[in-house]
């Protein structure tokens, strides 16, 4: 059986590489560990590669031990099992970082959620503030993980 391309799918600029999702979000297969979260990282186009190694770096300096996982194609960073804080997800014009528990952060982000305790922060390229982004972060990784 073959396997069509959709025209919202495509593989980045140069030879092989992960397949880019609609808004240039990278197909990375499931898995945990550094492993699958830095071939994300790396297959992230253009600025917003840089901007994720930014954003690991912070969590990994600010949350000794962390753990990371990519689902769904997005990185996910939490402590226990299974039990996440954050995840990142690219998108055409930005990249959308979510707060499982973001409402409990002070002040919360800004981007609201159908979900009652989940914020989102859309990082335009330039915008990127990681004094708050690493308080957050601090903040995010003391409250209780979201099971998923």
């Amino acid at each position: 059986m073959t396997s069509k391309k959709t025209p919202s799918a495509e593989k980045p600029r140069g030879q092989g590489g992960p397949v880019l999702l609609s808004g240039g979000n990278p197909q990375i297969a499931k898995g945990y560990g550094d492993a699958p979260v830095q071939a994300y990282i790396a297959a992230m186009p253009e600025w917003k590669s840089d901007l994720g190694r930014r954003m690991d770096d912070i969590i990994a300096r600010v949350v000794p031990g962390v753990r990371k996982a990519v689902k769904w194609n997005s990185p996910f960073y939490g402590l226990a099992d299974d039990c996440w804080f954050l995840s990142f997800h690219c998108f055409t014009k930005y990249v959308k970082v979510t707060f499982f528990r973001g409402t409990a952060l002070e002040p919360p982000p800004p981007g609201r959620s159908k979900h009652p305790q989940v914020r989102y922060l859309d990082i335009r390229e330039g915008e990127f503030d990681e004094a708050q982004f690493a308080d957050w972060v601090a903040q995010a990784s003391r409250l209780p993980g979201e099971k998923m």
